[in-house]
């Protein structure tokens, strides 16, 4: 475990299409449920690599509402995901689509619990791809560096607002 984090990101491949996440962080629920869904908290961890922005980050956090991130790397590329909320129970279950733009036609559900115990908030995410074939290519992509990384992200940012 390294100083600036509770826990290192745990992803585990599940069944024949699902991805599981799994993290604590060591700060109150309702704070990091805020920061993974309000836009001005969204931009500081979703888009944390060196060299990237975030020109677009776009939630109608209700259920049927719909988001957008939009990252251009370095080189200009840009990056995009798009979903629509189907649950939510704030600050404890947070259901939403995800598509990565460039493959529209693989949507995937995840389905996110936020439990709390002495301040502590223990999260899990479940990514059901619609086959094992875009399920192991999103695995197989580095998607794991990349999240923990923004996980890290999400914890330091929700100490802040604790020490607000």
């Amino acid at each position: 475990m390294n100083a600036r984090s509770s826990g290192k990101l745990k992803v585990t491949v599940q069944g024949d299409r699902e991805i599981v996440f799994t993290r604590t962080f060591a700060a109150p629920r309702d704070l990091v449920f805020d920061v993974l869904t309000k836009p001005e908290h969204v931009r500081r961890w979703w888009c944390c690599m060196e060299g990237f922005t975030m020109p677009v980050c776009e939630i109608d956090l209700r259920v049927g509402g719909k988001w957008r991130y939009v990252m251009i790397a370095p080189d200009g590329n840009e990056v995009g995901f798009r979903g629509e909320y189907q649950e939510i129970a704030r600050p404890t279950r947070l259901v939403n689509t995800e598509i990565f733009e460039p493959f529209p036609d693989n949507p995937s559900v995840v389905s996110a619990t936020l439990e709390e115990k002495d301040g502590v908030t223990h999260y899990r995410a479940v990514q059901v791809h619609d086959s094992q074939h875009a399920r192991d290519m999103h695995v197989a992509s580095g998607m794991e560096a990349g999240a923990d990384l923004c996980y890290d992200r999400v914890e330091e940012i929700a100490r802040e607002l604790v020490a607000r």
